[in-house]
């Protein structure tokens, strides 16, 4: 089978170490594109995929959070060239249903159209046998084929090892923020976990002109983060009760908007807790398949609402070329969110990181 030899980190096996291996790619077909990847993130979804069923074919090319230059594009694709400095978000969408045209790509009818057909190769195979990309992108490789819908053009300006991170973790939580709650001047906001993805939360927040922004974590290195990047109070949620900090703060009123990001139905309890009347809680965090989260019914006495999020409500062609003007004009802080730069061989490495409480990204840097 003609196509591309690429090197690539693939998980065969549940809870295992992904293995670094000679990987084929296929020649794009005319709505594809081929990207060399300059970065790639390593995200905790990657971590969670890896360790539980969600449904992923193995093997399994994890990955999706990349920034790279095109080297080729399909006969029909529009609006990328080679050369271009791109970014992947993975908000697979067909740009045809009714969804797509009303502006709502994160809720496409049909965001399979995006991968090719039974019929047709896959994009990426090992010694013959197939391998399925992780949201469509399969980005721990140094080179990637994937559809044109999930691909993004931004200023040459951004640096590769920040811009992998606007396709997921900048947009899912800046987006959640400004896209999906709507937050504005004088709300009050809970960002519940501050990982990659509750970091960006905080900068959203910060940015929609919130009154008062409040992170809540764990660990004291995301709470110094949360504070130098726009969070006006912190609470460790080991010492004491948070909901109890957070009515002390906000003068026993709760908050307008609270963001969970963890992902655990304890966490959401505080989410909910913090509210104030009427206030809205967002679902941020990837549950694990066959969670069922129990609300009390006490809750939607005070008209509190519960939102699912789907990756911040992105429109990726707008909303990622914004916030890398966002980051240019040095209104949106992306270097302080990258713990470190490591290689391909060192993946698992990165993952372990954040299994073990680390906090901003570990990025993958291909020569």
């Amino acid at each position: 089978m003609p196509g591309v030899e690429a090197v690539g980190a693939v998980l065969r096996e549940l809870g295992a170490p992904l293995v670094v291996e000679s990987i084929q790619l296929d020649e794009v077909t005319s709505h594809e594109v081929r990207v060399r990847v300059h970065a790639s993130g390593v995200c905790r979804s990657d971590l969670t995929v890896a360790h539980a069923d969600h449904g992923f074919p193995l093997p399994l090319m994890l990955g999706h959070e990349i920034a790279g230059t095109v080297e080729a594009i399909g006969s029909a694709v529009r609006g990328i060239a080679v050369g271009d400095h791109v970014v992947a978000c993975p908000v697979n969408h067909c740009g045809r249903c009714a969804r797509c045209r009303n502006g709502q790509p994160f809720l496409c009818h049909d965001h399979h159209a995006t991968a090719r057909t039974s019929e047709q190769a896959s994009r990426v195979s090992v010694a013959g046998e197939s391998v399925t990309q992780f949201i469509g992108i399969g980005g721990f490789a140094d080179r990637v084929v994937l559809h044109e819908n999930l691909v993004v053009p931004i200023p040459h300006e951004v640096p590769f090892d920040v811009a992998c991170l606007l396709g997921c973790g900048v947009s899912t939580g800046l987006g959640a923020v400004l896209n999906t709650a709507g937050v504005t001047h004088g709300d009050t906001v809970v960002v519940v976990g501050c990982g990659g993805v509750g970091l960006n939360a905080v900068q959203g927040a910060r940015i929609a002109g919130a009154r008062r922004i409040i992170a809540i974590d764990l660990n004291d290195e995301a709470l110094r983060l949360a504070t130098e990047l726009g969070a006006t109070d912190v609470i460790n949620s080991s010492y004491g009760d948070p909901v109890a900090e957070v009515k002390r703060v906000t003068n026993g009123l709760g908050v307008t908007h609270a963001f969970e990001i963890i992902g655990r139905p304890e966490t959401l309890e505080i989410a909910l807790a913090s509210l104030g009347k009427g206030g809205s809680a967002y679902l941020v965090g990837v549950q694990k398949p066959d969670a069922i989260l129990g609300i009390p019914f006490r809750h939607f006495f005070d008209q509190k609402s519960v939102h699912g999020v789907a990756m911040g409500s992105t429109i990726p062609q707008i909303h990622i070329p914004e916030y890398a003007e966002l980051y240019l004009q040095g209104r949106l802080r992306l270097d302080e969110l990258v713990a470190n730069r490591i290689t391909l061989a060192e993946v698992n490495e990165g993952l372990d990181r954040l299994r073990t409480g680390g906090v901003a990204r570990s990025v993958i840097l291909f020569e």
